[in-house]
């Protein structure tokens, strides 16, 4: 990387100062020194935080630390009257007060003369073919307000530290994303010396008693805008506000990056694709809910683990397919396919146990033993480890239904809604909010969200068959009938077998309702019956 000031260039990658293409003579402290300072350009450095980094905290005597700063202003030809580059703050420390600019090393031009030519990063080199990767980036703050100048790098430094566990994102840490101050830069440049392909920037706007905030994701490599949100409110609201940018960032980070990185990957050649690439597109047709998707999802995340056998998140992927062919019965061996649900999942927290979709699958793979509440502690280690992980809260509260606490079923499944409105699994949260409405004894907001759940893309028969069965339950013949043959549409072999091995209530009494309700509706005891 290259800081750029006045007709100076620090080039870290070399090690050297130059003064247009000539290399200016610099003691090594004296480097040490300045580059710390020039990094930390945006802000006070203080006496012991510049020993601690120049002389690794070493005993060190103000008049060394005064020899080694008249050091560096001699090789930038200044002095300590005129005060040009680095300023003294007596009692407090030094700052580097001249404008920097920072640039790759990718063609460096300075004015019309060319100073250094580093070849630009190749795409074998891009790290889109590894995990995606981000910088988020000082807030721009408009408005003024001394009460709340703190806002514009607070919220970004906590997105960066809740960012920081979701374990399939790399997160260039605060100290280096925090170099590129609002206004935002050109992207190529950010690219280049973070390495990253996304870029999280944001503003936050004061005007007297409002505040508004705002944050926008990018993709550095084509300047594109892949998301946005804005949030609107009063100052006194900034806690509650923060909280909510804080889990709309990590959930758009859940479903966008990986939707964006599936398209990008469809525009390569399929010889191109690797295993990262594979796995995103693996995860489109996953989500799609259907037999045939589902088993070119599998195809796909299978070719991923041959080509990185320690990518945990594709183990975890497999297990999420498996689940699906055993749950909805795609599967000719369905105990093969239990199996693997387990197998996949139980490898993925091997390789990586941090991972919260690892967590989430472990988890969920006890329900095909009949067995939610033993999967409930990895349930909810999965929204510990990222308490935006909506899937997480969907499917603790999916547990909570089949062990018919309602009431605490609402509070996951809202949670989970609320963070993720466009998640592909919304159908599942939708119907399964109507169930736990049902447990409490509101048929009518059952039934509401049992139909809205059927209605939601991705649908399967099952999600159907709850609508039918509620709706007979609640007394709605006519659209209990009409859910009954949009189940047959779905699945010919629906039965009453199938839905209760997918919905295994513990409740006796919640049993005998559905089970009543679907042998009303001419439902078969078994696929073969």
């Amino acid at each position: 990387m290259h800081y750029l000031f006045d007709e100076f260039v620090l080039d870290l990658d070399r090690g050297e100062l130059r003064s247009g293409e000539e290399v200016v003579a610099t003691e090594p402290l004296a480097y040490s020194a300045l580059s710390y300072l020039i990094q930390n350009s945006d802000r006070l450095v203080s006496r012991d935080e510049l020993i601690e980094k120049v002389w690794d905290g070493r005993f060190i005597s103000d008049a060394a630390v005064s020899t080694v700063i008249k050091a560096v202003r001699r090789a930038l030809g200044d002095d300590g009257k005129q005060q040009k580059y680095i300023r003294t703050i007596h009692g407090r420390g030094f700052r580097f007060v001249s404008e920097v600019r920072i640039t790759p090393a990718a063609s460096l031009i300075i004015g019309a003369e060319q100073v250094a030519e580093v070849p630009a990063p190749s795409e074998s080199a891009d790290p889109a073919g590894q995990r995606p990767s981000i910088a988020v980036l000082p807030f721009m703050p408009i408005g003024s307000s001394e009460n709340y100048s703190a806002i514009s790098d607070a919220i970004p430094a906590e997105l960066i530290s809740t960012l920081s566990r979701l374990r399939w994102l790399k997160v260039v840490a605060r100290g280096s994303s925090f170099r590129f101050r609002p206004p935002v830069q050109d992207y190529e440049t950010i690219r280049s010396a973070l390495g990253v392909n996304y870029v999280l920037s944001g503003e936050v706007e004061i005007l007297g008693s409002s505040l508004g905030i705002s944050v926008e994701l990018v993709d550095a490599r084509t300047s594109q805008i892949v998301w946005g949100e804005r949030l609107s409110g009063k100052i006194e609201d900034v806690h509650e506000m923060r909280e909510q940018i804080l889990a709309l960032v990590i959930s758009a980070m859940e479903l966008h990056i990986p939707q964006h990185e599936a398209q990008l990957a469809r525009l390569r050649s399929p010889s191109m694709l690797d295993a990262w690439s594979l796995y995103h597109v693996g995860l489109q047709h996953a989500y799609r809910f259907n037999q045939s998707d589902n088993a070119r999802a599998t195809e796909l995340f299978g070719r991923a683990i041959e080509l990185d056998p320690h990518f945990a998140r594709a183990h975890a992927a497999q297990s999420f397919t498996s689940f699906q062919a055993a749950f909805l019965r795609y599967a000719t061996d369905r105990e093969r396919a239990i199996e693997d649900a387990r197998r996949h999942a139980e490898r993925s927290l091997e390789l990586d146990p941090m991972d919260p979709f690892g967590n989430f699958n472990f988890g969920r793979a006890h329900w095909l033993r009949g067995d939610p509440a033993s999967g409930q502690p990895w349930l909810e280690r999965s929204f510990g480890l990222s308490p935006s992980c909506a899937q997480g809260f969907y499917a603790h509260g999916w547990a909570d239904v089949m062990a018919g606490d309602g009431d605490m079923a609402l509070e996951h499944l809202g949670k989970a809604v609320n963070l993720s409105p466009l998640d592909p699994m919304l159908y599942a949260m939708l119907s399964a909010r109507g169930m736990a409405h049902m447990h409490v004894g509101n048929m009518e907001e059952a039934v509401k969200y049992a139909e809205k759940g059927a209605r939601t893309p991705g649908a399967h028969y099952l999600i159907a068959a709850f609508a039918a069965a509620i709706n007979e339950a609640a007394g709605n013949r006519t659209q209990a009938l009409y859910w009954t043959e949009e189940t047959k549409r779905r699945r010919s072999d629906a039965s009453i077998e199938a839905f209760f091995t997918a919905f295994p209530y513990e409740k006796q009494a919640t049993r005998h309702l559905m089970r009543e309700a679907l042998l009303a509706l001419g439902f078969p005891e078994t696929s073969g019956g």
